[in-house]
């Protein structure tokens, strides 16, 4: 049977912050499959990139002052400690700001825009349009610089291109009560020419509900889809229509790539960003990656021409709408092959259940597990315990993660080799029997012949369901153990031959089961090929083990002090009247008396960090609030809300520097979770005094660097 040719990616990281927790758990999801694929012989093309173009990389490489250019490059070089870390196989990881990506991206506009007459004529069209215009910054606004009310579901919050509740995409100017996020002035209406993708074209439709619902999705992913294809009646009497066409441009001044014949105009990010997939690829192909790895002399070009090759993506459901709609109906209409299928995963939550956010920065630090030396499997483990082919919300549980790890990985799968290995080593010299005996053969028919199954549930993305196989067959090993007990054999010479059988039945069964965890431990697995001498990298069993090398420990247990560390708790509660999570550095005669003298050991358990502000937007309903994503140097952002709206906009504060208190609880208010606060100087009568004064370090302080 010849090898199956996929090309496989995974959703594109805006390259405005470091990966968090949620894009490791879609990594690692992909990654499973992938390595599955590859244990079965299959051709795998696995791409990844950096999705580096729009408006808001524009405005905070402003701020931070530097170029676009290098504020993603930044944000690149800090990529392949967390790949590297949790064993992500990407073939390629590349940048939608490169050469193909730009080729790419224009040719297939062009291919859309140029569709001939007897073919239906042009899916592009030209229009003037009424656009947000900020009057305090001078500019129009992006999308994601404008919020507002949700015109489907009426959800607050939501940004000016689709929303984050119901997924519905819309016109900025569609907003309920909209605002600038830059300055919280409401924007004014202005023209200006914008180019449109006709997806509301009778062509576009049918084949977009020919495509989405021809079972290729997940059911629920196809049923949610479904919808917006009807004109329907909202609760509040109004009507949604169908598919509407896509704005794909944007003015200058934008960071992305010009579109061509039209100066000034660029393709909106998400035109562009899709097609760093396929930028990612052909980088490939050029670097001779295909040839050197397969064997495959294939162009790019020949390659995605070819009927057999498979194209998958995997995401998060909260892009659905731009690879299920969008995406299919790019590729199609400008004549190139359309994805084989989008597998859509949930949100990771944490603990508690709250909603992993990038622009929060809420939840499991990626960087910060590795950093205390934390098993990256342990983690791709548990993970893939909870996932299912579904789109669905799975939630990691600090005292659930130490129970399956140690339970599973070590209590009933490492430990079937460790009970075994020391008697072959000391009695047999390492060498294995092949006589198994009755019992013994009866058992690894059992666990060999489940192999078959195991891969349906791989290639099916069951992992949940696979892993708890698995432990099903470790059971049965472990009972097998029991019932022969070795260490009562060893008791007595005239036992060996029996012990011989049963060490050697436990290391056969245990080499069976790596391969079947193998996707979810490569590392552990490569650890085991030493030690029985046999590849881990092929699904089917290779034959019996002959002899094993001295057992070398493979895995720690996960310990109650390494998740109190990962979950760092904070030593002291916040002040009463921090209620705006931001403190005043005030001494005497600003209005205030000096506070009780403290000791060292007192100051010392304040954690003072200094951190840049990445994002700074109004919080709605609130006057005095501003929302800051902080990055303080740990590998995530966090979100800390500050009652300094009445000194500052928030576009003064992106890119600048300053004080947090980074250990203080992390606090639930009505607008979300705050986790530290800002200091900032004031005067002890407001009233007389008024003005807040937000702490700014001088040039050369680094984000993360502690203030003593």
């Amino acid at each position: 049977m010849s090898a199956r040719h996929l090309f496989v990616t995974t959703a594109l990281p805006y390259a405005n912050g470091n990966f968090h927790i949620g894009h490791i758990m879609e990594y690692i999801q992909a990654d499973i499959w992938v390595r599955f694929q590859r244990m079965r012989g299959q051709a795998v093309n696995f791409m990844g990139a950096d999705d580096t173009h729009g408006a808001p990389i524009m405005i905070a490489a402003e701020k931070a002052g530097k170029t676009p250019e290098q504020f993603v490059a930044d944000i690149a070089a800090g990529r392949k400690q967390y790949l590297d870390g949790f064993h992500i196989s990407h073939d390629n990881w590349y940048s939608t700001h490169s050469p193909e990506n730009t080729e790419l991206a224009r040719q297939i506009y062009r291919d859309l825009r140029d569709v001939s007459a007897d073919q239906g004529g042009s899916l592009i069209e030209v229009r003037t349009i009424e656009q947000f215009f900020d009057p305090e910054k001078n500019m129009f606004l992006p999308d994601r610089y404008i919020k507002g009310e949700c015109p489907k579901c009426h959800a607050k919050d939501q940004y000016g291109d689709n929303c984050e509740v119901c997924g519905s995409v819309y016109a900025p100017t569609d907003l309920i009560e909209p605002f600038s996020a830059l300055s919280g002035a409401r924007p004014e209406l202005k023209t200006s020419e914008h180019f449109f993708f006709k997806l509301s074209d009778p062509r576009c439709v049918q084949f977009l509900e020919r495509w989405t619902q021809d079972g290729k999705l997940q059911p629920e992913v196809a049923n949610k889809i479904r919808e917006w294809f009807t004109v329907r009646t909202n609760p509040d009497g109004t009507t949604s229509e169908g598919l509407g066409d896509w704005d794909i441009s944007r003015d200058a001044p934008y960071f992305g790539i010009e579109i061509p014949d039209a100066p000034g105009k660029y393709f909106y990010v998400w035109l562009d960003a899709p097609v760093g997939y396929l930028a990612a690829l052909k980088n490939w192909f050029d670097k001779g990656g295909p040839k050197a790895k397969h064997g495959d002399t294939r162009s790019f070009d020949e390659y995605m021409a070819a009927p057999d090759t498979e194209q998958y993506h995997f995401i998060g459901k909260d892009i659905v709408t731009f690879h299920t709609l969008f995406w299919p109906a790019m590729l199609h209409f400008s004549g190139r092959k359309t994805p084989d299928n989008v597998f859509v995963h949930g949100f990771l939550t944490v603990n508690n259940g709250e909603k992993m956010s990038k622009s929060r920065g809420t939840g499991l630090d990626p960087l910060k597990y590795l950093r205390l030396g934390m098993n990256a499997e342990w983690l791709r483990y548990y993970l893939a315990a909870k996932l299912s082919a579904r789109n669905e919300d799975i939630d990691f549980n600090a005292e659930d993660f130490m129970l399956r790890v140690n339970s599973d990985l070590i209590g009933k799968y490492v430990n079937i080799a460790s009970r075994a290995a020391g008697f072959l080593t000391k009695r047999f010299e390492g060498q294995l029997t092949s006589d198994f005996g009755p019992a013994g053969s009866a058992l690894l028919a059992e666990v060999r012949s489940a192999g078959d199954a195991l891969a349906q549930m791989y290639e099916g993305r069951e992992y949940g369901r696979a892993t708890r196989e698995i432990m099903l067959l470790a059971d049965k090993v472990n009972a097998y153990v029991d019932q022969n007990k070795p260490w009562d054999l060893a008791k007595d010479p005239a036992n060996n031959q029996a012990l011989h059988q049963v060490c050697s039945v436990l290391v056969n069964a245990f080499a069976a089961l790596t391969r079947y965890l193998a996707p979810v431990l490569p590392g552990l697995a490569q650890a085991v090929e030493g030690f029985v001498g046999q590849s881990m990298q092929q699904w089917a069993v290779a034959g019996d083990v002959q002899s094993i090398q001295p057992y070398q420990h493979l895995m720690q247990r996960v310990t109650p002090e390494q998740l109190e560390a990962l979950f760092e708790a904070p030593t002291q509660a916040a002040p009463a009247q921090a209620a705006t999570e931001t403190v005043a550095a005030s001494t005497h005669p600003g209005g205030e008396e000096i506070a009780p003298t403290i000791t060292i050991d007192d100051f010392a358990k304040i954690d003072l960090r200094i951190a840049l502000i990445v994002n700074c937007e109004p919080v709605e309903g609130s006057t005095k609030l501003l929302r800051l994503t902080l990055d303080a140097g740990e590998g995530r952002h966090r979100n800390v809300f500050s009652g300094i709206a009445s000194a500052y906009q928030p576009a003064d504060l992106i890119g600048k520097h300053t004080v947090m208190v980074a250990n203080l609880a992390p606090r639930k208010m009505k607008f979300g979770i705050s986790e530290g606060m800002v200091l900032a100087a004031s005067h002890g009568d407001e009233k007389a005094h008024p003005g807040i004064y937000v702490l700014e370090p001088l040039p050369g302080a680094t984000p993360g660097m502690r203030v003593r």
